[in-house]
């Protein structure tokens, strides 16, 4: 929603995956968020000690809105949750609708299809959607390598 939370956690996740496989130089990866309300702000410092005590440091990131552009620019735009699947696919161009999925449905065994969103609660939901997110990072990166690479 805001891109201080979650989507950071899962860019430097799947940052750190892509990096592992050498591919950095081959893989564009980004987060937004579908409001606009912290543009320009780092993420969360709760998502920020989360990440670093797993040796991913996501401090350099800076929110921003998901932009027009974003849809046609990207093969994959993955989603945290229901309702932000349905806003990207409403501001969706036609045909590239199938780029949109849930990210979580990488690993759907662990939260179910949604990412919860731990702004609200206490750190050890932000230790939750690491884990979750790691999985799904690690499966996304075995489904590119094998759709890609």
């Amino acid at each position: 929603m805001g891109n201080i939370c979650r989507s950071p956690m899962a860019e430097g996740l799947f940052e750190s995956e892509v990096k592992a496989a050498g591919l950095l130089d081959r893989i564009n990866i980004d987060s937004a968020g579908t409001i606009g309300y912290h543009a320009g702000s780092p993420p969360d410092r709760r998502a920020q000690e989360t990440a670093r005590k797993h040796g991913i440091d996501i401090s350099g990131q800076r929110s921003r809105k998901v932009a027009a552009n974003d849809f046609t620019a990207f093969d994959h735009i993955l989603v945290m949750d229901h309702d932000n699947l349905a806003d990207m696919k409403a501001r969706c161009p036609a045909g590239y609708e199938d780029r949109i999925q849930l990210f979580l449905s990488f690993a759907p065994e662990l939260l179910g299809e949604e990412m919860p969103d731990p702004y609200y609660g206490s750190d050890d939901g932000f230790d939750r959607c690491f884990e979750a997110g790691s999985a799904a990072a690690k499966r996304l990166m075995n489904h590119i390598k094998e759709r890609h690479f």
